[in-house]
């Protein structure tokens, strides 16, 4: 039985319907109006919901949750999470103004999340992917062991199943309570990563949304096949103030959004969150119709 069959006898038996979260659901919107970032308008959330947290008023991208990321790109039905019940553990007892496991706690509680990602598998117009979505409501994003753990073990799944693979990153880097042991996820996340493009031939889409910075940028952020933007993402490094500290020079305004990225030659496509879904789709079905793919096919038939 091939993957795709497994997969759609799982999905009408209702195996692989979304299951509850372990800790309470939670609106970040907090009210019912919330005001652009941009444009200062003030927004209507359940208009801005509807419009996939777009303001109506300039077009700029909100902020999205991981769950409304993954409802907008993969089809309903079909989302398969793995390693749901993956937990984080303060191996280090890292205490500054809060225990580390006491922020732990509060966050989780906060976003019903285990942690700052979410992966698994669906299809997106009817295309089997691996995707995994970062939560910047989470400790922001950051990317401790457990996130590079499941970013590694969604990649290496990915891989075994000959899988194209999306990540949807946002994220303030690595997390500091975690030490060492969050740098470490880099290195880990690119190695499989090589396996995965070069070794396999397989194709790996990076997007960047707002905001995309340190240890994830430095990594995975940018080792896409093709990497794509949300407009106006801030994408960097380090930032702008750490930058002018360092050089002791003036940095001009506006030089870390996707916009100037993609002048730059560090961006494939600024593409908008209303027609990204489209915009990926079309991509996965030149993918299938490359000659390596139509090869791969035909060995497996």
């Amino acid at each position: 039985m091939s993957l795709v069959d497994w997969f759609e006898e799982k999905r009408k038996l209702k195996l692989l319907t979304t299951p509850k979260p372990k800790y309470p659901e939670s609106d970040p919107s907090k009210g019912l109006w919330v005001q652009c970032d941009n444009c200062k308008s003030m927004l209507y959330v359940k208009f801005l919901k509807q419009n996939q947290r777009i303001c109506e008023e300039c077009g700029y991208h909100l902020k999205m949750n991981s769950t409304e990321r993954i409802e907008l790109l993969i089809d309903s039905g079909t989302w398969q999470p793995i390693d749901n019940k993956m937990l984080p553990y303060d191996i280090l007892e890292f205490l500054d103004q809060q225990k580390y496991q006491e922020r732990l706690e509060e966050n989780q509680n906060n976003t019903g999340l285990t942690d700052a990602v979410q992966t698994g598998v669906g299809k997106l117009n009817g295309i089997l992917v691996a995707l995994g979505v970062m939560d910047f409501q989470f400790m922001g994003g950051s990317m401790g062991s457990v996130v590079g753990e499941k970013l590694t073990r969604l990649i290496e799944y990915a891989t075994k199943y000959s899988l194209p693979l999306i990540i949807v990153c946002a994220s303030g880097g690595a997390r500091m309570q975690e030490g060492t042991l969050s740098l470490m996820q880099m290195a880990k996340i690119a190695s499989v990563l090589q396996v995965h493009q070069i070794q396999y031939n397989l194709l790996y889409i990076s997007v960047l949304t707002y905001p995309t910075t340190g240890g994830v940028t430095a990594s995975f952020g940018m080792l896409g096949d093709i990497i794509i933007a949300e407009p106006k993402a801030y994408i960097a490094f380090a930032g702008k103030r750490v930058i002018e500290q360092t050089l002791r020079q003036e940095v001009p305004d506006g030089f870390q959004v996707a916009e100037s990225l993609f002048h730059h030659g560090l961006l494939d496509l600024i593409v908008p969150r209303s027609i990204l879904k489209g915009v990926l789709g079309e991509i996965f079905e030149l993918y299938q119709l490359a000659p390596c793919r139509l090869k791969l096919r035909s060995s497996f038939s």
